[in-house]
């Protein structure tokens, strides 16, 4: 073999074989590089970061509207549907990106676009309702106290909430995939961030908004027909997506971590509730270390399934250290946009930053680490990473983030650096 020519083991199972030594899939290197994957991820990361750092900036001033502080469901709903964009359209970006770069396509761009926002809108309804219950569920356990109407206003709000930013993001995903591929760029390194700009400071605008006008609306019925809509477009949605070979897979197989997913961020949702009842200053920061986190993992895992679909090797630590080498500057500029902003409620100290750095770093180390793991057990098991691995990772990641980012303020608090 000649000199310089690298070897990347895919783990595959061997069908009803009885061998389950790894086949070798010997192969040219890539062409994209370190410094080329860095100049194609570095501008979307910091991209995606503004929009992140947006969304704080959002939820650190609807942190005290009526609707939040007196309707504690809609405080928990936040993390689960910030984390749609992990569940729904980062895990699509990733589908769109391996699809485009398949060689000898059998179906149409169109197809694959008209499939995918079918099974994503039926994937955010069921994922909206779902995630109203299990905020319900949290908010009924420490309190003992349920209200089924603020449980129907919560619901119709995740619901309509889910439908819309889904939709929304569904078509610029199928925008900035195709814009990729004609501009010669790798989808994986784009798509993923870009989701994730949008996606947060999108999602909880609408969350806000729809959340105060359902509450705040003299029609009580408002909400009953919100659900009501939403379910009757279910099975269209269902029959679209059926009829369609290219996410029929995912239809089927994709609900599992998707549902997980789900149930893993409320948890980061209780956790941001009460940390937002403790300190009121970190709601600025809890959208930029959960989604800057998962926005790496999400890349790193797309890239890994693409190479397992397309068997072109990849390098696992190159491709991670690259990544969190990004992700250092990046938190920088995100830590100067906020406090450019004088957001947050709390000088930006020295300990401040440290803890910040201490947080988010740990957090992207361990996504980065169990990223592979997922993935390639995925493979393995016939899932499809793009379906599977992303939704976990940024659940992972939300939870992780809200619990590190609640420490490093506790830790401050106690320390007396918390101006």
């Amino acid at each position: 073999m000649p000199e310089g020519e690298e070897i990347e083991v895919l783990l595959k199972e061997n069908d009803g074989e009885e061998e389950t030594t790894p086949t070798p899939i010997v192969s040219k290197p890539s062409e994209e590089g370190s410094h080329q994957m860095a100049l194609q991820v570095f501008p979307s990361f910091i991209i995606a970061g503004i929009g992140l750092v947006a969304a704080g900036l959002v939820l650190d001033k609807v942190q005290h509207w009526e609707v939040y502080t007196k309707l504690h469901q809609i405080t928990v709903l936040v993390t689960p549907l910030l984390g749609l964009k992990g569940n729904l359209e980062m895990t699509l970006a990733s589908r769109l990106s391996t699809f485009a770069n398949r060689p000898n396509k059998k179906h149409s761009n169109l197809t694959a676009a008209w499939g995918n926002i079918c099974l994503v809108q039926l994937q955010a309804t069921v994922v909206g309702i779902l995630a109203a219950i299990v905020a319900a569920v949290f908010g009924w356990i420490p309190k003992g106290q349920f209200n089924f109407q603020n449980s129907v206003v919560a619901a119709s709000a995740s619901v309509a909430t889910a439908m819309s930013a889904s939709l929304i993001l569904s078509v610029v995903m199928v925008l900035v995939v195709t814009g990729a591929r004609k501009c010669k760029l790798n989808p994986d390194n784009i798509a993923t961030p870009l989701a994730a700009a949008l996606g947060d400071v999108t999602t909880l605008t609408l969350l806000s908004a729809i959340a105060s006008l359902i509450y705040l609306s003299h029609f009580k019925w408002l909400p009953y027909l919100i659900l009501s809509i939403a379910l009757c477009l279910s099975p269209f949605w269902y029959i679209m997506s059926a009829k369609n070979e290219l996410v029929k897979d995912a239809l089927s197989d994709g609900w599992t971590p998707i549902i997980s997913a789900m149930v893993i961020s409320s948890a980061g949702g209780l956790v941001l509730d009460f940390a937002l009842s403790s300190f009121e200053g970190l709601a600025v920061f809890q959208p930029v270390v959960n989604g800057a986190g998962g926005n790496i993992a999400a890349i790193h895992a797309s890239r890994l399934s693409t190479a397992l679909h397309t068997d072109k090797p990849i390098n696992i630590k190159k491709s991670a250290f690259v990544l969190l080498g990004i992700m250092i500057p990046g938190h920088l500029a995100f830590l100067g946009i906020i406090t450019y902003c004088e957001a947050g409620h709390v000088a930006i100290t020295p300990a401040l930053i440290i803890s910040y750095f201490c947080a988010a770093l740990l957090q992207v180390i361990i996504l980065l680490f169990i990223a592979p793991v997922i993935v390639k057990a995925a493979w393995n098991r016939k899932l499809d990473p793009d379906s599977v691995a992303i939704p976990y990772l940024t659940a992972i990641g939300d939870l992780l983030g809200s619990m590190f980012l609640l420490t490093a303020f506790y830790l401050l608090h106690k320390m007396n650096s918390l101006n």
